[in-house]
């Protein structure tokens, strides 16, 4: 061999991008599902007989298994491989955003599951398909695809973001029919999720701060009627402002939760052994799963969490920092602003910092949507990482 031939570099996968997102991503998975295996396992042991609960935690792990592995891996995969240079072509083909397209799919999914035995109804609200043991949340679908519409009109329509009529307004009028469907189901946090990424993809893409303010200060008196004229809303903001006023009643949960991070101490009392989620904190295993970490492997296991976070959004950063196309660096700035949005209103609701929300701890709670949708924004990053990879 040449003296002045390359030698390859045996580590050079272990130091690509798409492994260090793929590993952090499934450690974080891997992670979470043995919390929330426990949890679920303490419910049927309190509910079922020694056999039949070790008999339905059995078909309870292969079938919450199977999902995962169905759709969330090949979701990942095949948003990691797709060239997504076809939106914007297509778009210029046509004469209309290929991205309506997928928009539109998701408005469809929307009205369908406000419908009366075609949606599934939980707890009053409507959310979800069901399909045997599978459940199919179309908000989390509809979120990504509004990121994806944007970051494709951006793209489009960069000399016209400085103007309302036709920078702002179509924007705003996807934006409403997408919100106002959201939140017939009810489902307000979702909602604020999607309007904080939108708003801040529009401030980044040079719109016009007044024209942004204008339009939030508007909204200002239906965000106030949304969540005072709703009796359980309310209360959500009283609790928060004054847990112990009623103790027992809207206080009760973020108490728990305090006392569940407040049990954990540094080292926590050990992975399994959380007293809390023995039906003393509602929500353990979804909004409330950081207050469990904390209990079970303390101050440092909830750091080290908040860590891995942080190092997932520099990491996704470093990739949209070095993407070569403006639909790349929208939809990836897009995709990392929501997960970081929904991990920040998580963390901040189990340490009390926040009005109890329901939305989810991305990658770590319990949820199947969340997570297949979780790793299609992963496979995206990882898409858009490959065109500046020599650069990462």
């Amino acid at each position: 061999m040449p003296a002045s031939a390359v030698q390859p570099d045996p580590y050079a996968p272990w130091r690509s991008p798409d492994f260090r997102h793929y590993a952090g991503s499934w450690f974080l998975i891997v992670f979470s599902r043995r919390i929330e295996f426990v949890a679920v396992s303490i419910f049927l042991a309190k509910n079922y007989s020694l056999e039949q609960a070790a008999f339905l935690l059995g078909i309870l792990g292969l079938v919450q298994a199977l999902p995962v592995i169905a759709l969330a891996i090949p979701g990942g995969y095949l948003a990691d491989r797709f060239d997504r240079k076809w939106v914007v072509t297509l778009s210029y083909l046509l004469g209309i955003a290929a991205s309506v397209g997928l928009l539109a799919t998701a408005l469809v999914f929307l009205v369908l599951v406000l419908i009366p035995g075609v949606g599934r109804e939980v707890s009053g609200a409507r959310r979800w398909f069901r399909f045997g043991v599978f459940s199919f949340q179309p908000a989390e679908f509809a979120n990504v695809m509004m990121i994806v519409y944007l970051a494709d009109f951006i793209c489009r329509k960069q000399d016209q973001m400085r103007s309302f009529v036709r920078g702002i307004m179509p924007v705003m009028a996807m934006l409403g029919m997408i919100s106002l469907l959201i939140l017939m189901q009810p489902d307000l946090g979702t909602t604020l999720s999607v309007c904080v990424v939108v708003f801040l993809m529009l401030f980044i893409s040079g719109a016009r701060l007044t024209y942004l303010a204008g339009i939030v200060l508007a909204a200002l008196p239906a965000l106030y009627l949304l969540v005072f004229s709703v009796p359980y809303r309310r209360m959500r903001i009283m609790a928060f402002l004054n847990p112990w006023a009623d103790p027992r009643g809207s206080g009760f949960q973020i108490i728990q939760s305090q006392v569940a991070l407040g049990s954990g101490g540094l080292f926590g009392v050990g992975l399994g052994h959380s007293q809390q989620k023995l039906f003393y904190l509602p929500a353990a295993h979804t909004d409330f799963i950081v207050s469990i970490i904390g209990e079970e492997l303390g101050m440092l296991g909830t750091i080290s969490v908040i860590v891995l976070f942080i190092a997932f959004l520099r990491l996704g950063l470093t990739i949209v920092k070095h993407a070569t196309d403006k639909f790349g660096y929208f939809l990836g700035l897009g995709l990392l602003m929501l997960i970081a949005f929904k991990a920040t209103v998580n963390i901040g609701v189990s340490c009390g910092l926040l009005p109890t929300k329901g939305l989810p701890l991305p990658f770590i709670s319990y949820g199947g949507s969340s997570l297949i949708f979780d790793m299609v924004s992963v496979g995206l990053l990882l898409n858009i990482a490959k065109t500046g990879e020599s650069s990462v």
